[in-house]
């Protein structure tokens, strides 16, 4: 069984005494330091979600941007080509619009030259008929 005499007190009091003692140098600073060491792990893994989700969003901004420089440069190539096809076509059509004035202008010539040469061949002609009916008359 069990003896309450006066070293039951002292030693119940020296363990109280003890628990106070250690609550006040020891768990206190531990639990303090434990919750100093939860607020900074909170503290740090707020910050990375933080960031985490900057960092998305940045990405969803340069993706977005990326889809509009795309989509511009497309425009852009699109509306040069347009060009480019309008330019050759009109230097197509000056080039036909050229080639058919030196078609005019070569049949000008031609045409031009034949009358000269009918001109030259009729005179010929008449001074050859002259020639045979003054030696067929003169014979």
């Amino acid at each position: 069984m069990l003896e309450f005499n006066n070293w039951f007190f002292v030693l119940m009091a020296q363990f109280l005494i003890l628990i106070f003692v250690l609550n006040a140098l020891l768990f206190k600073p531990m639990i303090e330091l434990f919750r100093q060491r939860e607020q900074t792990i909170k503290g740090a893994l707020e910050e990375a979600q933080n960031m985490n989700e900057k960092k998305e969003k940045a990405v969803a901004q340069m993706n977005a941007e990326l889809a509009q420089a795309r989509t511009q440069a497309k425009q852009i190539i699109t509306s040069l080509r347009e060009e480019a096809i309008s330019y050759q076509r009109e230097v197509v059509a000056n080039t036909e619009k050229e080639a058919v004035q030196m078609i005019e202008k070569a049949r000008a010539e031609i045409k031009a030259e034949m009358d000269r040469i009918k001109a030259q061949l009729r005179q010929e002609v008449e001074r050859l008929s002259e020639e045979i009916v003054n030696k067929l008359v003169k014979v």
